[in-house]
C-alpha cells in the first residue's frame, strides 16, 4: 500500500511541473547568449580583440632562459657605412662566411637575397658556397614567377635553400610560420626548418609523420599541429602550405647581450675583425641578416605589443631566430607548441562560461555575494586562459568573457524570487507526505531539507526541528553525503525521476542499504523541490552478496582443478628432464602420424638416435653434467626440426624424431646430417668442454614397414648398425 501511495505522490508532483524546469532558465539564457556571441565571432567581429588578447598573454608569460644556440650576425648601419654599398659585395660575404667557418658553427643561415652576382668576389663566394654544406640560403616563393625572389643558383643545386615567406595577420603582425609549401607539386622547406633540422641532425632527429595523426609532422618530442583557416580566433585565414601558430619564446635578457634582449647580436665588422669569441659561434646556429633601419626589414610579432606607447618591431632575421628557436626547443626539450581546441571544445567552453554567469547570478541572492562571485569568476577565467597558454593551448578568452558578462546581466534583469509561493508549496507538501508510511524527504535547490515526514525522522533518528534547513553533510558521513548530493544533482539537471541504491547511516551508527526514488516538483513561482521516497533493502542486499561470494568460490575451485589437470596431463606426456615429449606421447604420435600418412598417401620418416660418448661424460664428470648435456642436446634437436616434426626422449640418451610428410628418403638423410652436425658441436658446461656425437637409424613408411612397431625396430636396428660402422653417422633400415 505504501509503495502505491509513493508512486501516486511522484506522479502528482510531476503533474504540477511547469514547462520551464529547474536549470532550464539558466540553460536558455546561456544558450541564447552563446549563440549570439558565436554568430558574431563567426563573421570575424572579435578577431582583432582575440588576437590582441593573445599578444598580451605573450607579454605576460614568464621569461625563459636565454637562447644560447643562436647568434645573429647583424648587418647594421655601422656595417653598411663601413662596407660602403648595398647590396654587400660577394667578396665581403665570402670573407664573412670563411671567418665563421673557422669556428665550426653547426649551421649558418644567410638571410639576405643573393640571386644576382654583386662583384667583386663572385667566384670566391661560389667556391665558399660549395665548401659549406651547413650553409642555407633564402628564396621567396610565389605562384607567380615574376613576384618571387630566386635563391643563389649554386645553393639551389646543392639543395641548401629555404624559403623565408612571412604570413601576416589582418593587423599586420606575424603570429604564424610556414614549414612547408608546395609550388607546382614541388615541396619546399622553410628557411627556419632547414636550419633547425641541421642543428637537430647530430641528435638523430629527422622529420617523421606523427603516430597520433599521419597528416602531422613530428620532430623529436614535438608534434606540429597543422593550422586550419578557422583555428582559434581566425576566420577564413589563408591556410596554404603547412603552417603552425608560433609560440614565440620570451628569452631573458643576459647582461652580456648588447642592443637586444632577444638573441646575441654581433656585427659583420666584429666578425671580419676577429672580435667575436669563438664560443659565440662554435656549434651554434649563426644567422646573417639585416638589422639596419634603412633597409626596412622589420615585422611586428606578439611581443611587439605594448600597453603604453608604440609597438616595437623586430628585424626579419630575429623573426627567423624566433621560428628556429621554437622548433629546436620543442623537438629537444618538449617545449609546448601553441595549439587550439577543436571547434566543439571551444563552443562548449564559451557556453560553459555563459552558463556559469547565469548560475552564480541565480544561486547567490545577496548582492555583495554576487558581485564577489562575478569578480572571482572573471579572475578564474583570466587565470584559466593564462595557464592554458603557458601549457601551449590558445583557448577563447574574449568570447567567454562576453558570454559570461552577458548572462550575468540577463539573469540579473529578469529573475525575481517569490518567497510566499515557496511557503505555500512547503505547507502543501507537508500535508501530502505525512500520510505516507515510507520515509520521505523534500529538498530545495540548496540541497536543504525543507519538508520531512514522521517516518523519515524515525528512520534517521533525529527530530524534525533539528533537520529542517540542514543538509546531508550535517548528519551523514562524507562519503554517503557525497553520493546523496551527486544523485540529487542528477535529478535537478535531468528533471527525470530516478531510483538509486545507497548507504544510509542513522543517528545510532547503524548502516542501512536503501533504494531512494527521487523526483522533481516545481511550483508556480519557479521554485524547485526534490522529493525522495526511501525503501530499506538491507536484508535483500545481504542475500545477494552471499550468493556472489558462493559463486566466486566455485569459480576459483574450478580454475584450480583445471590448472592441476593441465599440469598432470603435461607430466604424463613429457620428459621431466628435457621437457621433450616422452615415450608414451611418442608412441601415440607415431600411431596417429602413420594413419595420417596412410590416408594422404605420404611418406613418413622415423629417426632413432643414440648418443656416442655420453656414458663416458656421465661417468667422468658426474650425473649432473650428464643431465645438463642431455638438456642441451634436446634443445639442439628441437631447433634443428620443423614445427610439424616431433622429437621425443625415450630414456637415457635415446631420442626419436618423427618426420611427417617428407617427399623422399633424401629429406630424411638431410635432416640426419643436420642433426649430426648440430650434436657434434662442442658443449661447454661450467669449466668443462664436452663433445659427443650420435648414431642414427632411419626407417621410412611405407618403404620399410606399415606398422609402428616394425618401424621402431628397423630404425633401432639401423642405429646399432651405424654404431658398429664407426658411429657419428646414420644408416637406413
Amino acid at each position: 500500500m505504501s509503495k502505491q501511495l509513493g508512486k501516486l505522490l511522484v506522479r502528482f508532483m510531476f503533474g504540477l511541473k511547469k514547462p520551464l524546469g529547474r536549470g532550464q532558465r539558466e540553460l536558455i539564457v546561456a544558450s541564447s547568449v552563446t549563440v549570439c556571441v558565436l554568430l558574431l565571432r563567426s563573421i570575424g567581429l572579435f578577431q582583432s580583440l582575440e588576437l590582441a588578447a593573445l599578444d598580451q598573454l605573450f607579454r605576460l608569460r614568464p621569461n625563459e632562459p636565454p637562447e644560447e644556440r643562436i647568434t645573429i650576425v647583424a648587418i647594421d648601419e655601422a656595417s653598411l657605412r663601413q662596407v660602403g654599398s648595398w647590396p654587400i659585395p660577394d667578396g665581403v660575404i665570402a670573407q664573412l662566411l670563411q671567418k665563421l667557418k673557422v669556428h665550426n658553427p653547426r649551421a649558418i643561415g644567410l638571410d639576405i637575397y643573393r640571386d644576382l652576382a654583386v662583384p667583386p668576389g663572385h667566384e670566391q663566394l661560389i667556391n665558399v658556397y660549395k665548401s659549406m654544406p651547413n650553409l642555407i640560403g633564402i628564396e621567396q616563393l610565389s605562384n607567380n614567377k615574376n613576384v618571387g625572389v630566386l635563391p643563389p643558383p649554386v645553393l639551389k643545386q646543392l639543395n641548401q635553400v629555404g624559403f623565408n615567406n612571412v604570413l601576416y595577420d589582418p593587423d599586420g603582425k606575424v603570429r604564424r610560420s610556414l614549414l612547408y609549401w608546395h609550388i607546382n607539386n614541388q615541396p619546399h622547406e622553410s628557411f627556419g626548418l632547414k636550419l633547425a633540422l641541421l642543428y637537430l641532425k647530430p641528435y638523430g632527429i629527422t622529420p617523421t609523420t606523427a603516430a597520433t595523426n599521419p597528416e602531422y609532422l613530428q620532430l623529436g618530442k614535438a608534434v606540429f599541429t597543422r593550422f586550419q583557416g578557422n583555428d582559434g580566433a581566425y576566420v577564413g585565414a589563408d591556410a596554404r602550405g603547412y603552417q603552425i601558430i608560433s609560440n614565440f619564446p620570451k628569452p631573458r635578457c643576459p647582461i652580456s647581450y648588447i642592443k637586444t634582449c632577444r638573441y646575441r647580436h654581433v656585427s659583420i665588422m666584429d666578425v671580419l675583425a676577429d672580435r667575436v669569441p669563438k664560443e659565440w659561434i662554435s656549434d651554434r646556429i649563426v644567422l646573417i641578416g639585416s638589422t639596419a633601419l634603412s633597409l626596412q626589414d622589420f615585422v611586428f610579432i606578439p611581443h611587439s605589443s605594448r600597453l603604453m606607447g608604440a609597438a616595437q618591431p623586430v628585424a626579419g632575421v630575429e623573426l627567423q631566430a624566433y621560428f628556429i628557436s621554437e622548433l629546436i626547443s620543442a623537438a629537444l626539450e618538449g617545449r609546448p607548441l601553441l595549439k587550439v581546441w577543436p571547434k566543439l571544445g571551444e563552443y562548449l567552453w564559451i557556453f560553459a562560461w555563459s552558463y556559469v554567469g547565469a548560475i552564480i547570478t541565480r544561486r547567490i541572492r545577496r548582492p555583495s555575494g554576487s558581485i564577489i562571485s562575478i569578480i572571482l569568476s572573471g579572475l578564474l577565467l583570466t587565470l584559466s586562459a593564462y595557464l592554458a597558454f603557458l601549457y601551449g593551448w590558445w583557448i577563447p578568452f574574449i568570447p567567454s568573457l562576453l558570454t559570461f558578462g552577458s548572462s550575468v546581466i540577463w539573469i540579473t534583469g529578469c529573475f525575481a524570487y517569490m518567497q510566499e509561493e515557496m511557503k505555500r508549496s512547503k505547507e502543501f507538501l507537508h500535508q501530502v507526505i505525512n500520510t505516507i508510511p515510507d520515509p520521505i524527504f523534500v529538498k530545495n535547490e540548496k540541497h536543504q531539507w525543507i519538508v520531512l515526514n514522521e517516518a523519515y525522522c524515525r528512520f534517521i533518528g533525529y527530530p524534525n526541528n533539528l533537520l529542517i534547513e540542514k543538509t546531508d553533510y550535517d548528519f551523514f558521513p562524507k562519503h554517503e553525503a557525497d553520493v546523496f548530493r551527486q544523485q540529487d544533482e542528477i535529478i535537478f539537471q535531468t528533471q527525470q525521476p530516478q531510483e538509486n541504491e545507497e548507504e544510509f547511516t542513522d543517528a545510532h551508527g547503524k548502516t542501512h542499504l536503501i533504494a531512494t526514488k527521487r523526483s522533481l516538483h516545481k511550483d508556480a513561482a519557479g521554485n524547485f523541490f526534490l522529493v525522495g521516497v526511501i525503501r530499506d533493502i538491507t536484508q535483500r542486499k545481504l542475500m545477494e552478496e552471499k550468493l556472489k561470494r558462493t559463486a566466486a568460490d566455485l569459480y576459483r575451485s574450478n580454475n584450480e582443478l583445471k590448472r592441476q589437470e593441465d599440469h598432470l596431463r603435461y607430466l604424463v606426456y613429457h620428459d621431466p628432464l628435457t621437457g621433450l615429449s616422452n615415450r608414451k606421447f611418442f608412441t601415440e604420435q607415431l600411431y596417429e602420424s602413420l594413419n595420417w600418412a596412410r590416408s594422404n598417401n605420404l611418406l613418413l620418416g622415423l629417426l632413432f638416435i643414440d648418443l656416442d660418448g655420453f656414458k663416458q661424460v656421465n661417468d667422468t664428470l658426474g650425473h649432473e653434467i650428464g643431465d645438463r648435456l642431455l638438456v642441451t642436446v634436446a634443445q639442439r634437436l628441437s631447433n634443428s626440426l620443423r614445427g610439424s616434426d616431433t622429437v621425443s626422449r625415450l630414456g637415457g640418451d635415446e631420442f626419436t624424431v618423427i618426420l611427417r610428410a617428407i617427399p623422399n628418403m633424401q629429406v630424411a638423410a638431410k635432416v640426419a646430417d643436420k642433426i649430426l652436425a648440430t650434436i657434434t658441436e662442442p658443449i661447454v658446461l661450467d669449466q668443462y668442454t664436452t663433445k659427443v656425437s650420435a648414431s642414427i637409424g632411419i626407417s621410412v613408411y611405407p618403404l620399410n614397414s606399415h606398422d609402428s612397431e616394425s618401424l621402431i625396430k628397423q630404425a633401432d636396428t639401423a642405429m646399432y648398425r651405424a654404431k658398429r660402422l664407426g658411429k657419428n653417422r646414420y644408416e637406413f633400415a
